[in-house]
């Protein structure tokens, strides 16, 4: 059947509302044909997973946006970026670098962007509803979004998800339709398993490699202390993964059960989760044994909440870093802004606290010293970061992390 279009998706087609539109719709268009959907639908919001400054060609896309008069038609957040603006000294980058890195951040904004800056839209105002329709890109937020939200969004990809944004239109296909949300193979966890926060990202990361195109249910996970345990099993998913939503019985939304998260079918595929299993799992994010010494902690991957920062900082009063081991936390603008209009970030620095917004110290060069071991609460952080800036990890809970912080040296506590 050929693609369904209305008069509006017509008139942006053939010029009628500006060059940009036009060119972004003749995009979606071909996109929506290459994936079989049948028609558009229109968006409630997007979030635009290109910010990140990968050379020339993403910069002359947004550009010849701008050129052709676009503007975003729904409300749209931005991903993270290659650069820190609100901590410009932080980053190391050569001149050459900075220019285009920032201009493209400032590009997308000059679209009618929201600057968010932050892989965890859903901290944010644009947090969007149950059932609605959204454009999304980067991993966490997609999984995040149509697992712990219930909001329906497709894995979309640089250039598509802007395309959606200007356009306000999305091919109806895949996690947007209901029929297409059926969980297909069920993960049973066994043994008597504690609501650890190291627990939901080895789930996260066994979900992820064993899942393949298939969307999971995970049956016995224990009832989460709080979404940020779901962010970091999802965000693990994504990481070792292409899950773009799971179902956890008697937790997510949309399975109340596991017949309602299975729509009544049985699964193609049972597979056991023992305590060993997620062990391993864990195990194998680390590069290092206990006892090495410590180069600097990561924490905030995706970006810190709230509510996690208000678990850090007492720990850090608890225990004060006795050797200046730096403990990076990436987190969203409004968040940070928060913190600071609450002033719960004063003194902060004498614990070896450094905030970062805007990006991550895993695509950015912010890191002091690259050449020692970094430990890290995040199964996403400890999966990326040997690749793409070198370094070793060790990966402990956020109590590990500020223990080891304060001793200089990997300290971890029991499996």
């Amino acid at each position: 059947m050929p693609l369904e279009l209305n008069a509006g998706d017509q008139s942006m087609l053939h010029g009628e509302q500006g060059s940009a539109a036009a060119a972004a719709m003749k995009i979606l268009v071909a996109f929506a044909k290459a994936v079989d959907a049948r028609k558009l639908l229109d968006i409630a919001g997007a979030h635009i997973d290109g910010c990140l400054y990968h050379g020339q060609a993403s910069l002359d896309f947004v550009e010849r946006l701008i050129e052709g008069g676009g503007r975003v038609r729904v409300p749209t957040t931005l991903n993270v970026g290659s650069f820190d603006l609100m901590h410009p000294g932080l980053v190391k980058m050569t001149a050459a670098e900075e220019v285009p890195a920032r201009r493209l951040m400032k590009a997308h904004l000059e679209l009618g962007c929201q600057a968010t800056f932050t892989c965890a839209p859903y901290q944010t105002r644009f947090r969007p509803g149950f059932g609605e329709q959204i454009a999304w890109g980067e991993s966490n937020a997609i999984v995040f979004a149509n697992s712990v939200i219930g909001a329906r969004t497709n894995r979309y990809g640089d250039f598509i998800d802007l395309c959606c944004a200007i356009t306000g239109r999305a091919p109806a296909w895949g996690l947007h339709l209901i029929e297409n949300r059926r969980g297909q193979v069920l993960f049973e966890l066994t043994g008597g398993l504690e609501p650890t926060d190291a627990l939901f990202v080895g789930v996260g990361l066994i979900v992820g490699q064993r899942s393949g195109d298939r969307i999971p249910v995970i049956s016995g996970l224990p009832p989460p202390r709080d979404e940020d345990q779901l962010k970091a099993l999802g965000a693990a998913a994504a990481t070792t993964g292409a899950v773009a939503l799971f179902h956890a019985v008697g937790i997510t939304p949309e399975a109340k059960t596991r017949d309602e998260a299975l729509h009544g079918l049985v699964p193609e595929q049972k597979i056991r989760i023992s305590c060993a299993d997620i062990d391993h799992a864990l195990a194998r994010l680390s590069s290092v044994p206990d006892g090495v010494l410590l180069a600097a902690v990561s924490l905030g991957t995706p970006h810190f909440s709230y509510e996690e920062w208000m678990r850090l900082l007492p720990l850090l009063r608890e225990v004060a870093p006795g050797r200046g081991v730096p403990i990076y936390v990436n987190t969203g603008r409004a968040t940070l802004a928060r913190l600071q209009d609450e002033g719960a970030l004063a003194g902060m620095g004498a614990f070896g606290l450094v905030p970062v917004a805007d990006t991550c110290t895993y695509v950015t060069t912010i890191i002091e010293r690259l050449d020692g071991v970094v430990m890290t609460n995040s199964g996403k952080w400890a999966h990326y970061a040997p690749g793409n800036i070198g370094v070793s990890v060790a990966f402990g809970d956020m109590e590990d992390c500020v223990r080891s912080a304060a001793a200089g040296r990997v300290v971890r506590g029991a499996p």
